[in-house]
């Protein structure tokens, strides 16, 4: 499987926002979404603020792979559903790094809806 180089990895965990676009069927991309990005250990994930209604999320749920920006890094990437037993530990790398947006702002992405969109994203090989 692919990982994140030492490079990217920071850049993309210490940008403020994302921006996620999935590939549709036909290999076209969609119209990029800005979004929350977090890192646990070596690995990133985003979630969705509207559950799995989100229409970024339900796009990247029809093919898993797409395409993200964050930090001077563009990257295609393969979405993949997280292992639930990691939300606690997403849950704290968002309190952490949104802090200051406590309150409803924050938690639109602690909630039960948004915890069961959680994504990791995965970097694909150039022409993968």
């Amino acid at each position: 499987m692919n990982t994140w180089t030492r490079d990217e990895l920071p850049k993309v965990a210490g940008a403020e926002e994302l921006e996620i676009a999935s590939f549709r069927p036909d290999g076209t991309l969609r119209k990029p979404v800005t979004i929350w990005v977090v890192r646990d250990g070596d690995n990133l994930y985003v979630r969705s603020v509207k559950g799995p209604m989100g229409g970024w999320f339900r796009g990247a749920q029809e093919k898993h792979e797409g395409r993200i920006r964050a930090g001077g890094v563009e990257k295609d990437v393969t979405f993949m559903d997280a292992d639930h037993d990691i939300d606690d530990q997403v849950d704290a790398a968002y309190r952490t790094k949104y802090q200051r947006y406590a309150g409803s702002i924050l938690n639109s992405v602690l909630t039960p809806q948004a915890r069961s969109t959680t994504i990791k994203l995965v970097p694909r090989s150039t022409g993968s």
